[in-house]
């Protein structure tokens, strides 16, 4: 096997290993409303985390320039190049 493979097939067992847990806790103890309270505010921190993380990157970046300004910036650029060929 590659190592890719041993990887894969680790990540496989620990997959499969994780559902058993989390059943044999939801359905055979006492504490399957607290697993249910954490899975969803990891759920929704989640989500809710990678709207900030997007709104965050919105709010940071600086705005584009205007194509005019590129289409300048581009016709001088050919001008200096056409004139360096002469």
């Amino acid at each position: 096997m590659s190592r890719d493979q041993l990887i894969g097939a680790a990540i496989m067992l620990c997959a499969i290993a994780g559902i058993i847990i989390y059943g044999w806790i939801m359905f055979f103890t006492a504490w399957d409303i607290i697993l249910l309270k954490i899975t969803g505010f990891i759920a929704v921190a989640g989500v809710l985390g990678i709207l900030a993380w997007i709104g965050y990157t919105l709010a940071t970046t600086p705005p584009p320039k205007p194509i005019e300004e590129i289409e300048k910036e581009l016709e001088k650029e050919l001008k200096e190049v056409e004139a360096k060929k002469e």
